[in-house]
C-alpha cells in the first residue's frame, strides 16, 4: 500500500503543477485569500483600432471565469488529498471512515469518500 500511496503522490502533485499552470496562464492568485485565483480583466484603457476587441475581451474574461472556478475547485480537492497524505489518512472515506478500494482511487485520485457514501449510502 505505501507503494500504491507514493504513486498516487505523485501524479497528485504533478496534476496539481498541470492546474497551477493552466491557472496562471489567465489568472493570478489571490494574495488575501488561500486557495483563491482571481482571472485578469482584460485593460481597457488603451483605445483599439477595432470596437467589437473590447467585446471579445469581456466574453473571454467571462469564460475564464467559469474555467477558472472549476481549476480552483480541482485544485483544493488534490491539496486535500495531499494533506491526507501527509496526515496518513489517505484512502481513508472521510465519512464513514472505511477504506476506500484502490480501484477507485486508481480513477479518482483525489477521492475522499467510498462509493457507498458517495451515492448517498443506497
Amino acid at each position: 500500500m505505501k507503494k500504491f500511496i507514493e504513486e498516487q503522490k505523485k501524479k497528485l502533485e504533478q496534476e496539481k503543477i498541470g492546474l497551477e499552470k493552466e491557472l496562471k496562464s489567465f489568472a493570478k492568485q489571490d494574495p488575501h485569500i488561500k486557495g483563491n485565483w482571481k482571472t485578469k480583466f482584460p485593460d481597457f484603457g488603451v483605445k483599439t483600432a477595432d470596437p467589437s476587441e473590447e467585446e471579445d475581451q469581456t466574453e473571454e474574461y467571462e469564460a475564464n471565469l467559469s474555467v477558472e472556478y472549476t481549476l480552483e475547485t480541482r485544485l483544493k480537492k488534490i491539496s486535500d488529498a495531499l494533506n491526507r497524505i501527509k496526515k496518513g489518512t489517505y484512502g481513508t472515506c472521510q465519512k464513514c471512515r472505511k477504506k476506500i478500494i484502490i480501484k477507485r482511487l486508481k480513477a479518482e485520485p483525489e477521492a475522499e469518500l467510498c462509493i457507498k457514501c458517495t451515492e448517498g449510502g443506497k
